[in-house]
């Protein structure tokens, strides 16, 4: 076949090529372009972006200081919000009722009553109680009612304090310890999960064995157990200190499956070429582990901690449920929650419950997340 033959057939192939860009986009964006058409993983990922933002500026969200106590409003209701007027005529401000005790014969407990003739106007931007978003103190809240009334838009505990307020600052210890306790997690099983499928042998058997002892034991009890071991709050032992050995001791326990599935993609590396490659060129085995072989493993590495956050707030949701997680002062769903364990109490104060909304919630928000991430780094994903 002559030149000239051959020019026209190369010029009709590159005109049939298509002009699609797609060949030039890296692995991770690919993963975005078909995480992105999950809608229902989008839209938790919003949602938990929503809850993380409200959570951090729950001081300025909610109308009271979280630990503000209020003696006159014990197991106070939710105060009702109506946008009709004094006038009777509807508007676009929101006010609430004046709010009366009265002591109940039958059973000599205080009954709140709600008077609908009294309408308490609802102000936006109001200074009230103080309190800190990070290291920034303020007294400015997003609403509230004049002194010396009080806004309860979930209603109050046992002591009389804003559950609104406390189930907001409690997503701050609840919603974190799971980021901070993945971040272990990934650490643990990402380096001994490689170690024991790069070396295999003695190591390899060693670590099988102790993984293994791990998960025979039950995970709650287990828990329990190294909770009740921490020692007391005291003045060299915070309740800052608490927090970060729970979640040390979530990680404890969680890294083992991550190992494991690291260690099965580690063994199938070190038959790929890239690896005889490095091998070949002088490569140390810390080089092969940590420039080779974790990059390759990143985006499964992302998916298992998206999909064991859930596990993690789930487990100080419970440890705080039995009262062996975060203590007062600090609080936490499962603390919260913690009030609402007798049936009685949860039938005469059904707010107290309320906190359960932001663990489901959260919890539903990663495993959507998850499962999209886990669809968008197949490569047979359509």
């Amino acid at each position: 076949m002559t030149e000239e033959t051959i020019t026209p057939v190369r010029a009709a192939v590159a005109a049939a090529e298509p002009t699609s860009d797609v060949g030039e986009l890296s692995q991770w964006q690919l993963i975005w372009l078909r995480f992105r058409r999950n809608k229902l993983a989008m839209g938790g990922m919003v949602i938990l972006a929503i809850m993380y933002l409200v959570v951090i500026f729950a001081g300025f969200l909610s109308p009271n200081a979280h630990d503000t106590q209020n003696l006159d409003y014990i197991y106070g209701p939710p105060d009702p919000i109506t946008f009709v007027g004094p006038d009777g005529k509807l508007g676009l401000r929101p006010y609430t009722f004046a709010t009366t005790t009265v002591l109940n014969q039958a059973t000599f407990k205080w009954d709140f009553e709600i008077d609908r003739n009294t309408r308490i106007p609802i102000q936006f931007f109001v200074r009230g109680d103080t309190y800190k978003i990070l290291w920034w103190q303020n007294d400015l809240h997003l609403m509230g009612i004049a002194p010396p009334d009080r806004l309860y838009v979930w209603g109050a505990d046992s002591l009389g304090r804003d559950m609104f307020a406390r189930t907001l600052v409690g997503g701050q210890v609840s919603m974190t310890v799971g980021l901070v306790g993945i971040a272990l997690t990934i650490f643990l099983g990402s380096v001994l999960g490689t170690m024991s499928g790069f070396y295999g042998g003695a190591i390899d058997d060693a670590m099988q064995r102790v993984i293994e002892v791990i998960q025979s034991f039950p995970t709650i009890p287990l828990w329990a157990a190294l909770a009740a071991a921490l020692p007391n709050v005291s003045e060299n032992f915070t309740m800052l200190h608490r927090y970060f050995l729970i979640t040390v001791i979530l990680s404890l326990v969680n890294w083992t499956g991550l190992a494991r599935q690291l260690r099965a993609k580690v063994m199938s590396y070190r038959q790929a070429d890239f690896t005889s490659a490095a091998l070949v060129a002088g490569a140390s085995n810390a080089r092969i582990i940590f420039v080779h072989m974790l990059p390759n493993a990143a985006s499964h590495i992302i998916v298992v901690a998206a999909l064991a956050i859930p596990g993690m707030i789930l487990g100080e949701t419970s440890l705080s449920f039995l009262g062996l997680g975060i203590q007062p002062p600090m609080v936490s769903w499962g603390a919260l929650l913690r009030d609402s364990q007798q049936v009685s109490t949860v039938v005469q104060h059904p707010w107290l419950i309320l906190p359960g909304i932001g663990v489901v919630i959260t919890v539903l928000g990663f495993s959507v997340l998850g499962d999209g991430l886990r669809d968008a780094v197949d490569p047979y994903s359509i």
